[in-house]
């Protein structure tokens, strides 16, 4: 195995995931993802709700509102949008 071999498969096992919700399909090949994680108080000691907003990019639009998906951390796209969809766990209910 090469270095550059190496620095590929290092930096393949480093990229950060996070795994969330479909809040907005508006954008053409972006979506808007919605992360929440909860959190113990330092001082109460009641876990607290807190919640991101992630643009990531989707290249063939085929992910839609309500849907879970898990976004990983790639280059930096655009001036917002550094993460990437990469596996749809749960489709939207449709009701």
């Amino acid at each position: 195995m090469n270095q550059a071999t190496q620095v590929a498969t290092a930096e393949a096992k480093n990229k950060r995931t996070l795994t969330g919700r479909i809040v907005s399909d508006k954008m053409d090949k972006t979506v808007t993802v919605l992360v929440e994680r909860a959190v113990k108080h330092p001082v109460l000691g009641k876990v607290v709700r807190r919640s991101k907003k992630y643009h990531a990019h989707s290249p063939n639009n085929e992910f839609k509102q309500g849907d879970t998906v898990m976004i990983e951390e790639t280059r930096p796209l655009s001036k917002t949008k550094a993460w990437q969809v990469t596996k749809l766990l749960e489709k939207a209910r449709v009701e």
